[in-house]
């Protein structure tokens, strides 16, 4: 079976090279001939475990491969994927240009019966969109070329998608024909091998899963930094709360860990066009905009928890333990680092930061503002307190005896409460931590 992917980002990427590794001949296409270029020579653009190997194997065994536009493939593929990027615009809403684009190049090369599948995040009624700008294409050629429409979201966790991808909890296809639904059924047969579960749909309920799932899980993060910092000023602990409600299982235990904020691609991107699609719709999304607003105040806590106990931040000094918004990816969108970095510099503080991947990424959006070094040792040097952004395997137990020998301060405010505060004290540190009264 012969598929192509426009899109070359994480999850046309990942993607790709997932479905090339179960025996699927992939194209993948991007219009960023550096970006193929590179892809060709083994040099992936995105840093995710795994990735590199599984790109460069299929490559080799010609599985896979890399182009800059569709009309080298169109007429070999039976599906075209649609994996392009749909920012958020100033009002919260996505960006469907790129998307458009794509079913506009679709529409202007087809010449056989081939399904569009919208794999980008989109709202709904995105689908009648591309069907639209797809007919006027073939209108324009005057042409009457059989096609359907799909919607096949993704749910990729960034530093585990190779595993979410080959092993999915399910994969949501959203479709009204018969015809397309045969032939993604049998595009995702290798995954039912397993007895992973297919779920088909509509495609606007298909579009709409996306939104709901990414914004639960947002909720879930927000509802829990709220209730922390209600346990700060009553004096519960957050952690045992968590354990106590979780342990219901109408409940569970998942997402149920407060911490500094959450960031990424898909969470911050998402519910705001959730809550956008709710307003041009008539409808406000209550809850939704107040994950949005806890979550924002949520990125203050640091700050403020820094600027509570050192007074005067000018002239202080100030580690940064972990740049990217997750462990296991060198993505810093919407990451809570960037938000506490800049609070800092606005205070006049000089920040010292160290992340395993995000280093690069870091220095390519904010220059050299901040001190780059080479571990997480070397960041303590000199300095009036840590703040632990992101749990990293390394960050978990560090020296605690190197680094308060090496520290001018002893202030750790812990972002995602990975710490024993009881070991912190004894080691004579000023322990800080998000909802423990």
């Amino acid at each position: 079976m012969n598929i192509a992917i426009v899109g070359t980002g994480y999850v046309g990427l990942v993607s790709g090279a997932c479905f090339a590794e179960v025996g699927i001949n992939v194209t993948c296409v991007d219009i960023d001939e550096k970006k193929i270029e590179r892809l060709l020579n083994g040099i992936i653009p995105i840093y995710e475990p795994g990735l590199d190997t599984l790109v460069n194997r299929n490559v080799k065994e010609k599985r896979l491969n890399f182009v800059t536009d569709l009309a080298e493939c169109i007429d070999d593929v039976d599906v075209v994927f649609c994996a392009v990027g749909t920012p958020p615009d100033e009002d919260g809403s996505a960006d469907l240009s790129y998307v458009e684009a794509v079913a506009r190049r679709f529409g202007s090369l087809v010449n056989r019966y081939t399904i569009f599948v919208t794999k980008s995040t989109v709202p709904v009624g995105t689908s009648r969109i591309v069907r639209r700008v797809i007919e006027e294409e073939l209108e324009k050629r005057d042409l009457k070329i059989d096609f359907d429409i799909a919607s096949n979201p993704e749910f990729l966790k960034e530093g585990a998608a190779i595993k979410d991808f080959m092993s999915p909890d399910r994969v949501v296809i959203g479709t009204d024909s018969p015809r397309a639904r045969k032939v993604m059924e049998r595009l995702y047969r290798p995954f039912l091998l397993n007895n992973f579960r297919v779920i088909f749909m509509d495609i606007a309920s298909a579009e709409m899963t996306k939104y709901a799932a990414n914004s639960m899980l947002a909720t879930r993060i927000s509802f829990m930094n709220d209730i922390a910092n209600l346990c700060e000023l009553v004096g519960a602990d957050v952690n045992m709360v968590r354990k106590g409600i979780g342990s219901d299982a109408r409940i569970g235990n998942k997402f149920l860990y407060p911490g500094c904020g959450y960031g990424g691609s898909c969470f911050p991107k998402d519910v705001k066009a959730l809550a956008q699609t709710g307003r041009a719709n008539g409808y406000r999304m209550h809850i939704i905009e107040a994950v949005e607003e806890v979550n924002a105040l949520q990125k203050q806590v640091i700050f403020n928890k820094l600027k509570s106990n050192l007074g005067s931040l000018e002239g202080k000094r100030i580690a940064i333990w972990g740049l990217a918004f997750k462990p296991e990816t060198d993505d810093m969108r919407e990451a809570p680092s960037l938000v506490v970095i800049d609070n800092l510099l606005k205070s006049g503080a000089q920040v010292i930061v160290y992340d395993p991947v995000a280093m690069d990424e870091c220095r390519r959006r904010i220059g050299d503002c901040v001190t780059y070094v080479r571990d997480m040792y070397d960041a303590v040097i000199d300095c009036d307190a840590i703040a632990l952004l992101t749990e990293w395997k390394q960050f978990r137990v560090p020296s605690w005896r190197v680094v308060r020998k090496a520290m001018r301060g002893n202030l750790v405010v812990d972002g995602r409460n990975i710490y024993d505060s009881a070991e912190l004290h004894e080691e004579g540190f000023i322990y800080k931590c998000i909802g423990k009264g």
